[in-house]
């Protein structure tokens, strides 16, 4: 199958520029300059007049719920959201039922994501307080890395034991992706707000009891224990301007630097106040903070502080999104809107196009050594998505692609629109509909080329 796409403006590896790109079997077999006329014949010829051509997004934090939460999602539904979305591979969480934190739990999410998944899949282990001897056992080229919850979390997967914290870090070869709250202080604030507003305290008290305190104790605790065992951490979704004070500024610290951190598309486009717009819709562990966290988060996307952009998308059905602090499930859905939302911010001014696609696609791939994708290169497998400025469209119910059936965008009017996801040179995404007979390719990861110090 030869594919010709044409007539785009190509965004790659800090170049923008009019290109052609030609797709052999699935795989990138050359990037031409647009004055240059390929003269071999083409099964599928593809017109981009008008469009910025990126890298598939790369989201390294989902939630699919699959196993055993697919009331809320499973990988079919939340595979199609990604599609529609420009997300072309995903690393999947290990907090379902039964937690992915045996071999054969891993085994058997391998095995749904090969019967089930419309774009690239991959999957994090989870750790706990007695499954580190496992880490040797892990496929290194199979798995993202390691997910630590340093906070509130469900079973036994909240490890926060000082000599459970030590053996992870002290053994783990692979990443460790650290979701960074202290529970101690969680659990004071909530039982302070439940004594003055009774048993589910009101949703915009949420940034207070998960405060910037938690954030910022548990954060200090992770990099500390990576500088002293020389581990490679990941800190998943900073929502404190504190926290990216124990970052590195320079927008090269990904190819150097061991320590690196994620910023989530939720915390970037709201703030607390929000709350009273949107209530438990945006409820989110750690919390949104305030306009402060968001500006300077939006400021560390481009000195280097944040590495790459994520979604935690993670689905629940409206009706567990109701209540308050207590009561309402943390969580929203996001993976579909989540480069549009970026799009957004570019046209702010906030970022670069340019600096979105480090963000969201090469730096996710320099990160966790994904073999062969995030970058448009020859020899590299045709993962892209065509996006078109100025073409304005509103989230609707009926277009929402996650089982759980809304967003916390609903109503909102964008300017950028997906026009079509290619994955493996295949069009899983085009005019609106998903290929949902196309399932995509496991992800393939080569660690030994991450970035370490």
């Amino acid at each position: 199958m030869r594919t010709l796409l044409y007539g785009g403006t190509v965004v790659n590896e800090g170049s923008t520029r009019k290109a052609s790109i030609i797709i052999e079997d699935g795989t990138i077999a050359a990037i031409l300059p647009a004055n240059q006329h390929p003269e071999a014949s083409f099964d599928e010829t593809v017109d981009a007049s008008g469009c910025f051509v990126l890298p598939g997004i790369i989201d390294d934090h989902v939630h699919f719920r699959e196993p055993g939460l697919i009331d809320k999602a499973d990988i079919d539904t939340e595979s199609r959201a990604a599609a529609a979305g420009g997300v072309t591979s995903y690393f999947d969480m290990p907090n379902c039922v039964p937690q992915t934190t045996t071999l054969d739990a891993l085994a058997e999410k391998c095995r749904l994501g090969a019967a089930k998944s419309h774009v690239n899949y991959a999957f994090f282990f989870g750790a706990t307080n007695d499954n580190a001897d496992l880490f040797d056992q892990l496929p290194a080229d199979r798995i993202p890395g390691i997910k630590l919850f340093m906070g509130s979390s469900t079973g036994n997967m909240l490890v926060d034991g000082d000599a459970a914290l030590r053996r992870i870090f002290s053994t783990a070869r692979l990443p460790l992706m650290a979701h960074c709250e202290d529970t101690d202080i969680i659990n004071r604030n909530m039982a302070e707000a439940k004594s003055s507003w009774g048993d589910d305290p009101p949703v915009s008290l949420h940034p207070l009891i998960r405060s910037e305190e938690a954030c910022l104790v548990s954060t200090r605790k992770a990099v500390e224990l990576a500088k002293e065992y020389g581990a490679r951490l990941h800190v998943a979704h900073l929502s404190t301007a504190e926290e990216l004070e124990l970052f590195t500024v320079g927008c090269d610290s990904v190819a150097t630097n061991n320590i690196t951190a994620e910023a989530c598309v939720g915390h970037l486009l709201f703030s607390m106040l929000d709350h009273e717009r949107l209530g438990a819709r945006i409820k989110v562990n750690p919390a949104i903070k305030s306009p402060v966290d968001q500006f300077m988060l939006r400021q560390a996307l481009t000195d280097g502080r944040i590495a790459v952009v994520g979604t935690d998308h993670a689905p629940h059905l409206l009706s567990q999104k109701e209540g308050g602090c207590a009561r309402a499930a943390s969580g929203m859905p996001m993976v579909q809107f989540s480069l549009v939302s970026m799009l957004e911010l570019v046209d702010e001014g906030v970022l670069t196009i340019s600096r979105l696609v480090e963000l969201m696609a090469h730096n996710p791939a320099r990160l966790f050594g994904v073999c062969q994708r995030g970058f448009l290169r020859p020899g590299y497998r045709a993962d892209l998505v065509v996006v078109r400025p100025r073409s304005p469209w509103t989230v609707t119910p009926e277009i929402i692609q996650s089982r759980c059936g809304w967003s916390p965008v609903e109503g909102h009017t964008y300017q950028w629109r997906v026009e079509r996801t290619l994955c493996n040179g295949h069009t899983v995404y085009a005019d609106g509909r998903v290929d949902d007979t196309y399932i995509g390719e496991p992800l393939l990861f080569n660690h030994d080329h991450a970035p370490h110090v």
